[in-house]
C-alpha cells in the first residue's frame, strides 16, 4: 500500500467512507430537488426473540411451549400489552403502545431471510446485502439505495450510529459514521490543527485523492455541526461490537437531532445488540425486558424529538433471525428462523400485525421447532423503498437483485 493510500485509510477510520469519486454520489432528481421522505434502519444484532416481542397469545400453543418464559395475559402481573385480541405487545415496549394506538405502528410477524443458516454472521451479512446465501456481495443494500435516491449529491445523504461503519452501508456511495453516545460528539484527529493541516498539505492537488478526501472532510463537518447545535449530553456506549441499547434513547434523540438540523441526511442506520438470550430470558421481567425497555423508550424517543419529520419518516426495526419457540432448559430460547419485523412512521398504515400467520402448532413449525419465513424480508423492504421512497421497478431490482417474484399481499403505508 502507498503511503498517501494508507493515510487516506486512516482519515476514514477516524470516522469518515469517502467516495471513490463524485460519480459516486446519488443521482439528481429531475426538478434538483432532494426528497424530505427518510429512511431508518434499526439492527438488533444477537436475534431478538420476536415471539416475545409480538406474542401469539389467543394460540395455547404458545404456554405450552413457553411454560415459564411465556408472556402472562393483558390484566394480569406482568402481562402483555393487547394489541387486537390474538397478538400482545411485551409490557417493557410500553412507550410505543401510543403510536400503535395512533396507527402510526404496525409488526409483520414470521418474517426474515430464506436462508437456512442459524449463524449470526452469516444471517446478518444476508440481511445487510439483501442477497440471502450470497456471500460475494460487495455493497450493502443501503449503500445501493443511496445510488438510486433522487436529489442534489450530498455527502451526508447516509448517516450510520455505531463503533464501525457497517456492512450494509458498504460500498462505493458515500456513507459517514458517527460512533455511539459521547464518543461521537468528539472530533477526529482531522480536526487537530496540526494533523488537520499535514493532510490537507498531504492531498492539495492529488488528483486521484484530493477530492475524495476533502469531500470526506466536509462530510465530517457537516454532520458535527449539525450534533453541536443540539449540544446535549451523550451516554457511554458499551464497547465493542454493537453496543447494548442502554444507551440508545441518547443516540435516538442526537439522531432527531442530527436529522432535524440538516436536511440532506436522509437514510440512518443503528445497529443495537444483546439479543442472543440462551439464558435466564424472563418473561414480563428479566434479560430480554431490559433490553426492550431502552430499545422502546429510544424509538419513542426518535418519533417524538423527530417532530414534523416523523410524517416523513419511515423506522424499520429488524433482526437477523429468530428464535425456538420452545424455551430450553436454561429458561432461554435458541437460534431459530422467523421473526417478527417492526414499522413506524407518519405514513404507516399502523394498528396491524400483518404477515402469513400459521400458528405455533407442531404441524405449523418450521423443522418443529421455529416460526416459519412467510414473508421475506426484502419484500417488505422494497415495498417501503417503492411506496415510501418513491422508486420504480428498475431501481427495485437494483437495490435487491433476488427479489422474489411474489409482492406482499397487504400494504405498510398508507396511500400518498
Amino acid at each position: 500500500m502507498q503511503r498517501r493510500d494508507f493515510l487516506l485509510s486512516l482519515a476514514a477510520g477516524a470516522g469518515l467512507m469517502l467516495p471513490l469519486g463524485r460519480g459516486a454520489w446519488a443521482a439528481s432528481a429531475a426538478d434538483g430537488q432532494p426528497s424530505a421522505r427518510k429512511l431508518i434502519v434499526v439492527m438488533l444484532r444477537g436475534a431478538v426473540d420476536g415471539m416475545n416481542v409480538v406474542a401469539p397469545l389467543a394460540d395455547p400453543n404458545y404456554a405450552r411451549l413457553r411454560p415459564s418464559i411465556g408472556l402472562a395475559a393483558p390484566g394480569r402481573d406482568g402481562g402483555a400489552l393487547d394489541l387486537d385480541g390474538y397478538f400482545g405487545l411485551h409490557p417493557a415496549l410500553a412507550p410505543l403502545q401510543p403510536l400503535w394506538q395512533q396507527k402510526k405502528l404496525a409488526f409483520i410477524h414470521a418474517s426474515g431471510s430464506p436462508d437456512p443458516s442459524r449463524s449470526h454472521f452469516d444471517a446478518q451479512d444476508y440481511m445487510e446485502s439483501a442477497t440471502p446465501g450470497v456471500k460475494s456481495t460487495a455493497d450493502g443494500w443501503m449503500n445501493r439505495l443511496v445510488g438510486a435516491l433522487p436529489g442534489a449529491p450530498s455527502p451526508t445523504r447516509a448517516l450510520s450510529i455505531g463503533p464501525v461503519m457497517p456492512r450494509i452501508l458498504s460500498g462505493p456511495a458515500p456513507a459517514m459514521n458517527l460512533a455511539n453516545g459521547a464518543a461521537g460528539t468528539r472530533a477526529n484527529i482531522l480536526d487537530r490543527p496540526a494533523l488537520g493541516g499535514a493532510f490537507d498539505r498531504l492531498y492539495a492537488g492529488n488528483a486521484k485523492f484530493g477530492r475524495a478526501y476533502q469531500d470526506g472532510k466536509d462530510a465530517h463537518r457537516e454532520v458535527m455541526g449539525a450534533s453541536m447545535q443540539q449540544g446535549m449530553q451523550e451516554a457511554q456506549a458499551a464497547d465493542g461490537g454493537a453496543p447494548l441499547p442502554n444507551g440508545f434513547p441518547d443516540d435516538a434523540a442526537r439522531l432527531a437531532a442530527l436529522m432535524r438540523n440538516d436536511a440532506n441526511i436522509q437514510l440512518a442506520f443503528v445497529a443495537l445488540g444483546g439479543w442472543d438470550t440462551h439464558a435466564s430470558q424472563g418473561a414480563g421481567t428479566g434479560q430480554l425486558a431490559n433490553r426492550l425497555a431502552p430499545l422502546g423508550q429510544g424509538l419513542a424517543v426518535l418519533a417524538q424529538r423527530l417532530g414534523p419529520l416523523f410524517e416523513d419518516t419511515t423506522i424499520v426495526v429488524m433482526s437477523e433471525f429468530g428464535r425456538t419457540a420452545r424455551e430450553n432448559g436454561n429458561g432461554g430460547t435458541d437460534h431459530g428462523h422467523g421473526n417478527v419485523m417492526w414499522v413506524l412512521g407518519g405514513g404507516v398504515a399502523g394498528g396491524k400485525v400483518y404477515g402469513d400467520w400459521q400458528g405455533v402448532g407442531e404441524a405449523q413449525l418450521h423443522e418443529g421447532r421455529d416460526l416459519p419465513v412467510s414473508t421475506d424480508f426484502r419484500a417488505v423492504l422494497a415495498q417501503i423503498a417503492e411506496r415510501h421512497l418513491r422508486l420504480d421497478d428498475r431501481q427495485l431490482v437494483r437495490i435487491f437483485p433476488a427479489l422474489p417474484g411474489r409482492a406482499l399481499r397487504f400494504n405498510l403505508l398508507r396511500s400518498a
